[in-house]
Order: C-alpha cells, then sequence, then structure tokens
C-alpha cells in the first residue's frame, strides 16, 4: 500500500522551486552546494504548505530533467531530506514529503493561531479582527429573541432564512441593483458560497481564470476542487485589473469561471474602477465565463473622502454572469458564518438544490443575529466601528514598517485589510520560516500565487495597533536581518509579548 496521499509533478515542482530566490550569502560565506541548495527548497515548500506533507515527489530522473541538473544533485538532495525527516521512500513506492517528529503539520492556508499561542507570537498570517463590542453580543440578544417561532420548525432552510433573504435583496437595491429575495441564497461564509459556485460551474479539470495574486485561501478551495487555475496578472500597484490580459485569457484559454476581488483586493488591496468593472462583464459575457466577484471587502473604505463605484452586478443586474458573493466575516466578525450569494434565480435555483448533498443550509440563529443587525441600524454601527479600528491599525502599521524597513516597498490602500509588501529583495518563504522563530507570523508571497510566484512579497494585515504594530515590525526587522546574512538557522527564540 503507498504511503503517499498525492503526487507532485516534475514540472510543478521545478516551477515553484525555480520562482525561489537563493538564499543570501553573509560576508565571506561560500555559496552552498547545489543538492544543498535544492534540499533546502523543498524543505522550504514543505514548511510552508506548498507542498503538501505525504505527497509523492518525482524520481530522481524526471526532476533533474526538469531543473536540468544532474541526477546525482537530486539524489544527494533527496538523501539530505530524508536525514532531516523531510522526505520518506520505500522500493517501489517511491519516496514522499514528511514533517520530522515533533514539528507541527504545516498549514496550507492561513488559518489563525490557538489563543494560546498569542502570548509569544503575533499572528499576521490572519486578515481578521476582534468582534466590534457591544454589537455582537446585541445581536445574539436580539437573535434569541427572534428564535421562538423557528424552533417549532425543522430548522432547515437550503436558501436562507426568508427574512434574511429579503433583508440582503433590499440593501442592493438601495445600492441601486434591483433584486428579489428569490435571487438571494444564505451560505456558511463567503467559502461556503463560492465552494457550492465552484462544485455546480466547475467541475474537475475545468479552468477557473483568477487574479495574480489572490486570496489563498479561495486558490487552495479551487485547487481542492481539482480546478485548472489560470492566472492573470494583476496592473501595477493599486491600478486594479489588467483589462487587455483578460481579455486574452477569457478568449484563449475560455474559462467556465473567473474568480476577482473588485473592492480593496485581497492581498494587493486594489479598487478597481468603474470602467474596468464594466469592461471585465462584457468581456465575460462575450466569453461565456461566469464570473463570481467576492464583495466582503466592499464596506471596508477607510478614507472618508473616497467615492466608491457602482457593484459589478449593476452592469449585470439579472445576475446570468456575475455571481455576487457578500459576507459578515470581514465586515463584522469572522466568528460570524453568514456569507450570501446574489444571482440570477434559475442560479440560485440550482445551488440550493446541490446543497442538499454538502450542508443543507446554515445556522438559523447566527443568521437571526445578522438579520438583527441589519433591521435595527446596528450593522451600520458596527461597520463604523471596523473602519476606524482598521483605520488606527492600518496607519500604526504603515508607519511602523517605514521605519524598521525602510527598504521594504508598498503602496497604501485605502481601504480593506491587507498590505501588499515588497521585501527588498528578501525571499519571502524564508521571512516567513525565519518570522516564526523571532516571534511573528507571516504568510509568504508564493501562498497567494499560482506556482511559486511572488516570492519577493509578503502580505501584512491591519490586525494589530500601537506597542503591537512596532513590536511587529521590530520583528519583522529581525528575521530580515537574519535572511540577509545567510544565518537563517538558530534564529533567537521569540520574546513573550502582552498587548
Amino acid at each position: 500500500m503507498a504511503e503517499w496521499t498525492s503526487a507532485v509533478g516534475a514540472a510543478q515542482l521545478a516551477r515553484q522551486l525555480q520562482a525561489q530566490q537563493p538564499r543570501p550569502a553573509g560576508p565571506g560565506a561560500r555559496k552552498p552546494p547545489a543538492y544543498r541548495a535544492l534540499a533546502d527548497g523543498i524543505r522550504l515548500l514543505v514548511l510552508e504548505g506548498r507542498v503538501p506533507v505525504a505527497a509523492r515527489l518525482p524520481a530522481e530522473r524526471e526532476l533533474a530533467l526538469a531543473l536540468t541538473v544532474s541526477r546525482t544533485t537530486v539524489a544527494a538532495a533527496y538523501e539530505a531530506l530524508r536525514a532531516e525527516g523531510f522526505l520518506e521512500s520505500r522500493r517501489g513506492a517511491g519516496s514522499w514529503t514528511a514533517v520530522p517528529a515533533g514539528n507541527p503539520l504545516p498549514a496550507r492556508g492561513l488559518e489563525p493561531l490557538p489563543p494560546e499561542s498569542l502570548g509569544s507570537m503575533i499572528d499576521l498570517g490572519c486578515a481578521a479582527l476582534p468582534a466590534p463590542e457591544p454589537w455582537l453580543t446585541r445581536s445574539v440578544q436580539g437573535a434569541l429573541e427572534e428564535l421562538a417561532p423557528y424552533a417549532h420548525t425543522h430548522g432547515d432552510y437550503p436558501a436562507g432564512l426568508p427574512v434574511l433573504r429579503q433583508m440582503i435583496a433590499d440593501r442592493y437595491t438601495e445600492r441601486g441593483i434591483p433584486t428579489m429575495p428569490e435571487q438571494i441564497m444564505v451560505t456558511t461564509g463567503a467559502m461556503g458560497a463560492i465552494d457550492a459556485i465552484c462544485h455546480l460551474f466547475a467541475g474537475r479539470g475545468e479552468r477557473i481564470a483568477v487574479e495574480s495574486p489572490s486570496y489563498a485561501n479561495i486558490l487552495q478551495l479551487m485547487r481542492e476542487a481539482g480546478a485548472r487555475l489560470v492566472p492573470v496578472a494583476m496592473a501595477e500597484g493599486l491600478g486594479g485589473w489588467d483589462l487587455g490580459r483578460w481579455r486574452q485569457v477569457l478568449r484563449d484559454a475560455a474559462p467556465r469561471l473567473a474568480y476577482v476581488v473588485a473592492d480593496f483586493h485581497n492581498p494587493t488591496g486594489a479598487l478597481a474602477s468603474e470602467d474596468q468593472r464594466r469592461q471585465l462583464v462584457d468581456a465575460a459575457r462575450s466569453a461565456g465565463t461566469v464570473l463570481v466577484v467576492d464583495e466582503t471587502m466592499t464596506e471596508l473604505y477607510l478614507d472618508d473622502d473616497l467615492e466608491m463605484p457602482r457593484p459589478v452586478c449593476a452592469f449585470d443586474p439579472a445576475g446570468a454572469t456575475v455571481l455576487t458573493v457578500g459576507s459578515a466575516s470581514k465586515a463584522f466578525w469572522a466568528g460570524m458564518r453568514i456569507g450570501w450569494v446574489r444571482a440570477s434565480p434559475d442560479v440560485i435555483r440550482s445551488l440550493v438544490a446541490a446543497r442538499a448533498y454538502a450542508d443543507l443550509g446554515t445556522p438559523v440563529l447566527e443568521q437571526l443575529g445578522v438579520h438583527w443587525l441589519m433591521r435595527t441600524g446596528g450593522w451600520e454601527e458596527a461597520v463604523a466601528l471596523r473602519r476606524a479600528q482598521a483605520r488606527e491599525n492600518r496607519d500604526a502599521l504603515v508607519s511602523a514598517v517605514r521605519r524598521e524597513l525602510p527598504d521594504w516597498e508598498f503602496h497604501v490602500p485605502r481601504g480593506g485589510l491587507t498590505l501588499w509588501v515588497r521585501t527588498g529583495g528578501l525571499s519571502g518563504s524564508r521571512l516567513a520560516e525565519v518570522g516564526e522563530r523571532v516571534g511573528v507570523r507571516v504568510p509568504s508571497g508564493p501562498r497567494f500565487g499560482v506556482d511559486g510566484a511572488f516570492e519577493g512579497y509578503v502580505r501584512l494585515p491591519f490586525t494589530v495597533s500601537g506597542p503591537v504594530a512596532e513590536e511587529a515590525a521590530a520583528r519583522l526587522a529581525a528575521a530580515a536581518r537574519l535572511v540577509a546574512s545567510g544565518a537563517a538557522t538558530g534564529a533567537e527564540p521569540p520574546r513573550t509579548f502582552v498587548a
């Protein structure tokens, strides 16, 4: 019986390895042997979860051909990885990735750290803020007051509670896009919505066009669904979409789906202009591509003088080309797992029918909590509190990074929760690895790309402020010094820091 549960092709692994930046050598240091550099590269991919544990690696000859190195180099790298506990082999079964005993399994997404780890580790991996109290408590109390009539039913509402569907539809209508409740399905968070859409529209092997970079957890969801991701490069800085590239990809690749974040893009923070939105909808309609638009950051504009463009669905109000995904998780609280899809009624009916084989429905109590917030005006007050908190965090983090890491480059977004940072020529993967040793957790750029792109970037979320932001930047600077000196091993242990 094989010991591995998945496989990594030689071409794919070669692309990921070749995208990595070489470890810089310190003063007077010698360049590491080729086998050592290869072993380090594979180890980094495993530690970051970009090559999963228990994945079968290519045969030595195949990888040597893909990398244009000698088979001896690959054999020596594999042997070094076996000695370090990152590779296991058995005659007839090949070699597969592993982690040494006592090491935690790497996460493939951007899961938050458990609370017990937060005393010594500053978590910049998860772009989520604490609940905006007292509105969470009030919403739960309001939901309990409205629960009794629903408690006398079976409790399964595959399309969502009618009152919440109506409320969400009314909010779109108020934004200038007439919407019926039949055009809304309530889901278990935005991830649940996009998962349902992918299973309905894009079976295994189907192409999905994605922004490059894009949201790491969605990319991983699509990979595990068996999709073939087609990356489309973003415009420079905060310029939004490159429409020329989008038209070419939609015409040449003919993807079944395209996934985009128009409002304060994750991770870059870009805001697509109204003209870009109109053109992308036209291009998708012409190509027969269904455009999935993630609106989870829409309400998180942080500059009061910013005039928001119309929603993407304004250019396809019937919802035949544009499927809009919204959520309470970013604007309100990640623990409130309520999302929704806006689409044409026939698409909603298909999504609801398919849901019988997934999660059946979304928790009633949480739906009632979101309904209470939207009905009473608590939603607007909570989101205003969230904006103020994110604005303060953004400004503190920007100042701290500019002071501690003046060579790092970024554009300050006008909304959202993330800062996309070019790391002055340093490897984002190595910064992530060393950062955990000095007490700051940060996701590297390749998590947000396809096949190893964006090695020279990290993503920093607006989740810390004041002294914690300053300490986070100081720890990042310490990690950067270790990586730049080539002394990425043996980093000092993290200091305990209490916010």
